[in-house]
């Protein structure tokens, strides 16, 4: 009887084998091996900037020819140029992404109205008053955005305002959903012209707060080009689908600096010290 109950299960068991084994033959999808290539090319950061769910998903659209080896943010112009000649495909454009931060509002320029003393984090401390900053709108400095980055892109400066490594950042956005006060926006490095500034206020008053702030004054409105920059809720707002044709002479007359020309890192150089401002 034993016996009898082995053979069985050991006939329906090799059937079902026999069956599996001719279905995924049968089924069988054929995968390109150039994707697995392609994919090992890629630097494995997974970050999702190319707006693709990894570097997997990145080779196939690779390979498929839907997306340009360039469209990867994370690698050099080098490491493109190498999957483009694998693939026998035109490089594409290269137009990084990097993180930039609206707000200037260092603690030598803007005014600290209360202390916060609780969890050291920018999410906490906006929970408690808006953080105890003069401008409420503006960078608390205590770092979440350091915290969230998984690239080390980050580091904050003397003034408590983060710095974003341009090689190192990868336009993953981690900085942009843990900043509370929604200062991080994700732009093209080659975007120069910048406002970084968020004020609510219209006017000087604001100055009274920050004294980077944008007075929404109007003259970079009359020194750039037309239709390129606007003032909206208190603050310049600029066109960027225009922007690439936009001229350093638009910031020559901004009195606090809230508008600034970009060649690099931003907040590289520390301001002078005559500027510091006490609560």
């Amino acid at each position: 009887m034993i016996l009898q109950s082995v053979l069985i299960l050991g006939g329906v068991g090799f059937t079902f084998a026999i069956l599996i084994a001719l279905a995924n033959k049968k089924l069988k999808v054929w995968d390109d091996p150039r994707i697995e290539a392609v994919a090992e090319m890629l630097p494995q950061a997974n970050c999702g900037a190319c707006g693709l769910p990894g570097c997997r998903a990145f080779a196939e659209a690779a390979v498929a020819g839907t997306v340009a080896p360039a469209k990867c943010n994370v690698m050099n112009p080098e490491g493109i140029a190498a999957v483009a000649a694998y693939l026998g495909v035109e490089a594409g454009a290269i137009d990084r992404k990097v993180a930039r931060l609206r707000c200037a509002g260092g603690t030598d320029v803007a005014v600290q109205q209360a202390e916060y003393r609780g969890l050291p984090s920018c999410a906490a401390a906006a929970a408690v008053a808006g953080g105890g900053k003069g401008c409420t709108w503006g960078c608390l400095g205590l770092a979440d955005c350091k915290v969230a980055c998984s690239f080390g892109a980050i580091s904050m400066n003397a003034q408590g305002l983060p710095v974003v490594d341009l090689a190192t950042c990868t336009a993953c956005g981690d900085c942009v959903t843990a900043c509370p006060k929604d200062l991080f926006v994700i732009m093209s490095e080659s975007q120069h012209l910048f406002v970084q500034c968020r004020n609510l206020i219209a006017g000087d008053d604001v100055l009274a707060q920050c004294r980077v702030a944008c007075t929404a004054c109007g003259r970079c409105v009359q020194d750039a080009a037309p239709g390129l920059i606007s003032v909206a809720s208190g603050v310049a707002i600029i066109d960027y689908d225009a922007a690439l044709l936009a001229d350093p002479r638009a910031i020559a007359r901004c009195p606090t600096q809230s508008i600034v020309w970009l060649e690099g890192v931003q907040f590289a150089e520390a301001r002078p010290a005559e500027r510091s401002m006490s609560a």
